[in-house]
């Protein structure tokens, strides 16, 4: 496509065109290329762990979808009947690594480090159960927020139907399903722990519990069908990886799951963006935009959410820096997004119905 080809399709979509800082998401559909299907076989999901060095399971060009099959926890062990013993020992079974499954990767062609992938979140379709559950925390005295306060441990299962599913009699709950990890190939410098204590490789394995630049486990509930992800690239082909698949969640996560289930399909549809430059994610809902922030200290997490939202206002809608610092405090929604995951998540929402040009 030409530039001028390029310029006019941005004006015709209304597309925000991208800055030295990054870019929104046009508000037309693309043209959808080629439709793919990648299910979960076990032997082919991986478990707690992104590998940069993992065979890529499929390969697809910039625009084509992609429907993707989910396990639950551990390699779909987690089910209705295990108890909690079962449950703390696969959690001790993959020492360091996370707990989620995660099919993938996908590879891109053309997205290259420093590109930024549009990951647009097409359709979802939950299979049939979820569960959620707290670690003992007489076992796991850190793992929840408070987890010294129940020291043994609860696992509930779920039957979902037409959408819904009953916490116990007089309580039901309408799903509202979203990924809870969506991830690129990870970044060289993400200073998380690695396999096997790892110190001296940047491409050694990194677990799958903390989110960072390439998204990973961001746990942010805002992500249901309809919505876009833009998140930079740090790896050739992008690699995308999806898992950790939520059917509802509360913001906080507090007590370390939420109704965790799997997924049928996960339809996504990557695009690849070769003039955006990102550092963080950044997420588009039909209604908001919403700037993310994650560190181990939740004050950290909050600033560096805040500080982004005041860089898209101010690369993105045209306002000075103080502008945007004052608007952010007059309607951004600043939510925490999860405390349960070592590095904590808050992502701010800014509404689109302030904008009127």
């Amino acid at each position: 496509m030409t530039k001028i080809a390029a310029a006019a399709l941005c004006a015709l979509l209304s597309a925000a065109c991208a800055s030295e800082k990054g870019a929104e998401k046009s508000s037309g559909a693309a043209s959808r290329g080629k439709h793919h299907v990648l299910k979960a076989p076990k032997e082919e999901v991986q478990w707690g762990w992104l590998d940069p060095r993992e065979k890529p399971r499929l390969t697809i060009d910039s625009g084509d979808t992609v429907s993707i099959e989910t396990l639950s926890h551990a390699l779909d062990q987690i089910h209705g009947g295990v108890d909690m013993n079962e449950i703390v020992r696969l959690r001790k079974a993959n020492p360091g690594g996370g707990p989620h499954s995660l099919t993938g990767p996908v590879f891109v062609n053309g997205a290259k480090p420093g590109d930024v992938l549009e990951i647009r979140i097409l359709k979802i379709v939950p299979k049939d159960e979820g569960f959620n559950f707290n670690l003992p925390g007489k076992d796991f005295p850190t793992i929840g927020l408070l987890a010294k306060e129940f020291p043994e441990g609860y696992v509930k299962y779920f039957k979902f139907q037409n959408g819904k599913t009953e916490f116990k009699p007089g309580i039901e709950l309408t799903l509202r399903p979203f990924p809870g990890t969506l991830a690129v190939g990870i970044d060289p410098n993400d200073p998380s722990p690695r396999k096997g204590g790892v110190k001296d490789d940047p491409m050694a394995p990194v677990s799958t519990l903390r989110p960072w630049k390439n998204g990973s486990n961001m746990d942010i509930n805002e992500m249901t069908e309809g919505t876009t992800i833009f998140i930079p690239v740090f790896l050739e082909g992008g690699l995308i990886w999806t898992g950790d698949s939520h059917c509802l969640q509360g913001n906080g996560e507090v007590n370390l799951t939420a109704l965790e289930c799997s997924y049928k399909e996960i339809e996504l549809q990557p695009i690849v963006h070769h003039d955006m430059k990102l550092t963080w994610p950044r997420i588009e809902t039909p209604t908001h935009y919403i700037m993310v922030g994650f560190d181990e200290d939740l004050g950290v997490a909050m600033a560096n959410a805040v500080r982004e939202t005041v860089d898209f206002l101010s690369t993105q809608k045209g306002l000075t820096r103080e502008e945007a610092y004052s608007l952010t405090s007059i309607v951004g929604d600043c939510r925490v997004s999860q405390v349960v995951d070592v590095r904590k998540g808050v992502h701010c929402m800014v509404p689109k119905s302030i904008f009127t040009k």
